[in-house]
């Protein structure tokens, strides 16, 4: 690879212009949901260069705590928050919001709204930044019907109906993974240019993977077919090669590895939760629609997981997430367990 050739490029294709192209697939669209795109990436470029500066600025103490000038600091995650919020509701494209950090959902003024309802975390394992370990911003899209005045039931729908889904994630590198519903592209933001160049077309999870993902720490608190998973990963009876314990502890991060290399991610559920830790609207379903798209799978231990409906906007679901082979293997000890009671 010529690396020399490759930094002076001049064929670049910015997120810009690939959300412009699909849309053009499109003729009776009106440009409606590039432009939300549009604010979304200009979220993430924002909290970007916040994560950069976090350490210097400030921004990882307590909310609450004042500067010296006397102006009350915020942390990072509610610093977030209140980006997305604001960028979503400007583009005049969304009519409710779900964000972790707050309990309510957001309904936009009749003034500003539009035909989307956007769930999102602002700022996923935030609880790391401290170490310098990757976080990021994990969203998802649902369209309104025009008919009627939004109420919460537009949101409360099965991950399977979700539009659009994806994560942005601050790292040694700030990387944008997008679905429409027709695969997943991933794109880089090149900070000399300030724009996110896609870097990872078309990506497919290989269909099985030698790595597994969990927090072993919480294994005495395991139901039976996730102990045996994990006991298979490590001693494995037909004569292969263990699987490989990775767990960073930050989803965006984990399921980004998961989602190149292959195997399987699983957080599920236990005596001490359990619903499982992860919560079903801007956690499960981005991140299982977009293990689906690269040809993955997503199952909650009862079903597949963008079939749950939700009762409630936090609410929590086990997932195990990955490679298609590495889930089936999951799938089947569940439905074992179920025939043996």
């Amino acid at each position: 690879m010529d690396h020399e050739a490759d930094a002076y490029r001049t064929d670049l294709m910015t997120i810009t212009r690939f959300v412009l192209n699909e849309q053009s697939k499109y003729p009776e669209s009106r440009g409606d949901f590039s432009i939300l795109l549009s604010h979304i990436v200009l979220g993430c470029k924002f909290v970007c260069t916040a994560v950069n500066k976090a350490g210097l600025a400030k921004l990882i103490g307590l909310a609450g705590e004042t500067n010296v000038q006397g102006e009350e600091q915020k942390k990072l995650d509610v610093l977030s928050n209140e980006v997305f919020v604001k960028a979503l509701v400007s583009s005049g494209r969304t009519c409710i919001l779900v964000s972790e950090e707050d309990e309510e959902a957001t309904f936009v003024a009749p003034s500003k709204r539009g035909r989307y309802c956007v769930v999102f975390d602002p700022l996923d394992g935030s609880s790391n930044i401290d170490c310098g370990v990757s976080i990021g911003t994990i969203f998802g899209i649902y369209m309104v019907k025009d008919d009627h005045e939004p109420t919460l039931d537009d949101v409360m729908q099965p991950g399977k109906n979700m539009l659009a889904a994806g994560y942005c994630m601050y790292g040694s590198s700030c990387t944008l993974v997008l679905s429409t519903g027709e695969g997943v592209n991933g794109f880089t933001l090149d900070p000399s240019l300030g724009e996110f160049i896609l870097t990872h077309p078309n990506i497919k999870i290989p269909k099985k993977g030698k790595i597994y993902s969990v927090n072993e720490g919480n294994a005495k608190n395991w139901d039976g077919p996730t102990a045996k998973y994990v006991e298979k990963c490590k001693f494995p009876k037909d004569g292969s090669s263990p699987k490989s314990l990775r767990y960073i502890g930050s989803m965006v991060a984990d399921v980004h590895r998961t989602l190149l290399y292959g195997g399987i991610f699983l957080y599920p559920a236990d005596k001490k939760s359990p619903n499982g830790k992860l919560r079903v609207l801007y956690e499960v379903f981005p991140m299982s629609f977009l293990m689906e798209q690269a040809g993955g799978q997503a199952f909650t231990g009862k079903q597949r997981a963008l079939d749950l409906i939700p009762e409630k906007i936090h609410e929590r679901s086990p997932i195990f997430l990955g490679s298609y082979d590495d889930v089936e293997e999951i799938k089947a000890l569940y439905g074992a367990e179920v025939k043996g009671k």
